[in-house]
Parts: structure tokens; C-alpha cells; sequence
């Protein structure tokens, strides 16, 4: 399907992601162009125990200088970070060498996260020993295990013996994936009236089994035909269909709770995943659901200058907010939506979603609520949020970089086919 007559218009990201200067102005001043500098300034290679290296992306990068910094309690880089970072096409479908070698290196450092019980650690500390004991750090069920499961699956590297490793690892991981969740009792619980599914990744967290229907989706694809991977996914996105509350004329318009009763912003790839389970499943129903929330919740959250996060309850009329907040708005919050939209396309060829993944991604080039740029094509750095209406966090680090990335690397996929 070609969509060459696509490039003028998109005019912002498809010139970022050309890594040269381009013709086209975004806003008659906007150099167009992606830049992994800052990533690269966040990288880093470690030995490892048994003569190993691995590839780590530093998480703290401070303002003014961008010298790093190290969270207390967890440590100084993590498989969050690493997993979302081999998802970047310029790294992993690169003919550089070098580039080659950063991938295959975080590809090392993710293996040598995984415990004995076949989930991952997430965090080091300095002295490069895992921590093994704060709660964001377990081996356990948990946003790590699964985006380490979704990259790995998806490894793409020249090296053969790794690539047997990797699927190895999604092998031991998969394993525990089927022992919990595929004769889950598939039960619910009412949180202020709202009804949600509790067969879920922490009983009720869509978000996070949004990432993981996306793991079963790449497994599935590239390391093992196993018919319980496609059984996990129905019954995870079946629970995601429950977690939709509202609908075309009624608030929240379809949104996907991300967790009980509570709607937020970051990791909100519910729609993208729904889209993703829906092709490969041939359940059209999940493909409907997904446009729902795109086609009536996004343009809700545009008009209201996004939202952080916001919770419901049941009313007599339907649901109605019972807290809810503004900021920060981070990169995090905006890459789900993109993806979404640049899929929606993929999957109906109407090029309004592409018009519509533009005006969410302008919030990167100073559209936002601060008009403030918040990605600068100069030195590849992404702010870390908006935190006021007047104030930006102008630190710079892995998770709004990656996340940064990524965002804009959709728009390249579609100018491509």
C-alpha cells in the first residue's frame, strides 16, 4: 500500500526521523530531524558476571548539564528502560555495526535479569549487583517481566546465539505466563459502582495487560507457535473489553480503565494492543473497541489539553469523575495514542488517523498546554514533563527519550509502505 503522497504532510515527524536536515518547516521555524545523541549520552556498556556485557541506558539525566543521577532505593538503570529501548528501529534494524552491537549488548543485559523463577529483576545498583529487594525490582508479574518478554520476543539481532537465548528466556517466561493467567477464574469487582474484571495482571490492571497481549502477540509470531500464547491473549483482551467504560455519547467515551476504577495516562496501550489481538485473533469485536476509545476518548483528551489521570464512579446517568489531574504530562502518556492511531490506519487505511496521530504528536514540537517544545531535534533530548501550565521539568531521561523515539518512528513505518 503506498503512501508517498502522505510525506508532505507529515510534515514534522516523517522529516525527524530522516536524521538530516529537511525542507519541510514545522511551524516555519522547526529543524525536522531525529537525533539519537541524547540517547547514545545515555547509554552505556557494563561487565557483567561471567564475562558478559551489557548494554544499559542510564534513567536519571539532571538539567542543567545532563550529568546522571542514581534513585536510591532502586538503582541506575533498568529493564523498563533497556526493553523499550531495543524497540527502537533505528537501533535494531540498523546495517551499523555499532549500532548492532548496542543492540545485541542490551539484549545480554535484559537475559542476565532474569531469575531462577523465569521472571526479570528490573533494577542494578552501581556496583552492577541486581536488587533483588525493593518492590520495583522484583522478580515477579509485573511491567517488567512483560516488557522484557515483549522486546525479547521481538529480538531482532545477528547473533545466533543469542537469538536461542532470547527465545529460551520467552520460553521460561511464557511457561509461568500460561500457569497464571490461562485457568485464571475469570471473576469481577465493583470499585465505586464500576464494574472490572479480575483475571487480569494484578487482578485488574489493563494496562499492564495491554503490554502483555503484545508480548503473547510477538511470541506467538517469531519464537513459538503455541496455540496457549493465542489462548492468553483472547482471555486477557475479552477482560480489556470489560475495562471499557462509557461510550460514543457518554463519558469517559470509551476509555479503558487502566487499573480498578482509574484512568491514567502513561502505559495506555490498551487500544494498540486491542487492535494487535483483534488482527491476529480475526475477533473484529476487539478491533471495534480499540475505535472507540481512539475515535471519542482521544478527541475528549485533546479538547481538554490532555490529562494525567482522572477516576470514576457510577451515577445514576452514567460515570462521572471523582478526582482527577491535569499533570505531569509526560512522553510516556503520549507514544500509546500515536501507536494506536499510525495502527488504525495500518488496519483501515483512513487517513484521518494518521491527521489525528499528528495533532497528539505535535505536543512533542510546543502544542501543548505550556507551548513549550518539549523535543529538541538539536541534541535528541525530550523534557521530562509538564508539570504546570508555565512549567516544564527540562530534565532528560531514558523513559522520555525512548519514549520520545519511539513516537516519532511510527510515522517513518507508514511513509515506508
Amino acid at each position: 500500500m503506498s503512501r508517498s503522497t502522505r510525506i508532505i504532510s507529515l510534515s514534522f515527524f516523517i522529516g525527524l526521523f530522516a536524521f538530516v536536515n529537511c525542507n519541510v518547516n514545522y511551524n516555519k521555524s522547526f529543524e525536522c530531524r531525529l537525533n539519537l545523541d541524547h540517547f547514545l549520552h545515555l547509554y552505556d556498556v557494563v561487565d557483567l558476571p561471567g564475562n558478559l556485557c551489557g548494554g544499559i541506558v542510564r534513567i536519571y539525566s539532571e538539567y542543567p548539564d545532563y550529568n546522571f543521577e542514581i534513585e536510591p532505593n532502586e538503582g541506575f538503570t533498568c529493564v523498563d528502560d533497556v526493553a523499550r529501548a531495543m524497540m527502537i528501529d533505528a537501533i535494531r534494524f540498523s546495517d551499523d555495526e555499532e549500532l548492532q552491537g548496542k543492540y545485541n549488548f542490551m539484549a545480554e543485559f535484559l537475559l542476565y535479569m532474569q531469575a531462577k523463577n523465569g521472571y526479570f529483576h528490573n533494577f542494578i545498583w552501581y556496583d552492577l549487583s541486581i536488587n533483588k529487594t525493593y518492590r520495583t525490582s522484583l522478580a515477579e508479574p509485573n511491567w517488567w517481566s512483560w516488557r522484557a518478554f515483549w522486546s525479547l520476543s521481538n529480538y531482532n539481532g545477528n547473533n545466533r546465539q543469542l537469538a536461542e537465548k532470547a527465545e529460551q528466556a520467552c520460553e521460561r517466561l511464557a511457561e509461568n505466563i500460561f500457569e497464571e493467567y490461562l485457568d485464571k477464574p475469570k471473576s469481577f469487582d465493583t470499585i465505586s459502582g464500576v464494574v472490572v474484571p479480575t483475571w487480569l495482571p494484578l487482578e485488574t490492571a489493563s494496562d499492564q495487560a495491554g503490554i502483555l497481549i503484545l508480548g503473547l502477540e510477538a511470541y506467538y509470531q517469531h519464537v513459538k507457535k503455541d496455540e496457549r500464547a493465542l489462548q492468553v491473549m483472547e482471555r486477557l483482551a475479552d477482560g480489556l473489553l470489560l475495562t471499557q467504560k462509557g461510550d460514543a455519547g457518554t463519558f469517559p467515551f470509551g476509555a479503558y480503565m487502566s487499573w480498578q476504577n482509574m484512568w491514567h495516562a502513561y502505559g495506555n496501550s490498551q487500544a494498540y494492543a486491542m487492535l494487535k489481538a483483534g488482527q491476529l485473533l480475526d475477533r473484529r469485536d476487539f478491533i471495534k473497541s480499540a475505535l472507540i476509545e481512539i475515535d471519542h476518548f482521544y478527541p475528549y483528551l485533546m479538547k481538554e489539553d490532555f490529562l494525567a489521570y482522572f477516576r470514576i464512579k457510577k451515577s445514576d446517568t452514567g460515570f462521572e469523575i471523582i478526582d482527577q489531574q491535569q499533570f505531569p504530562q509526560i512522553a510516556y502518556g503520549f507514544r500509546p495514542m500515536i501507536w494506536a492511531c499510525i495502527e488504525t490506519f495500518q488496519v483501515t487505511g483512513e487517513e484521518k488517523y494518521i491527521q489525528r496521530a499528528e495533532e497528539i504528536a505535535e505536543w512533542f514540537s510546543g502544542k501543548n498546554i505550556a507551548n513549550q517544545q518539549m523535543y529538541d531535534p538539536e541534541t535528541g533530548r525530550c523534557y521530562d514533563g509538564i508539570v504546570s501550565e508555565t512549567e516544564v521539568n527540562r530534565n532528560s531521561g531514558a523513559e522520555s527519550t525512548i519514549e520520545a523515539l519511539l513516537s516519532l518512528q511510527a510515522f517513518d513505518q507508514i511513509k515506508h509502505k
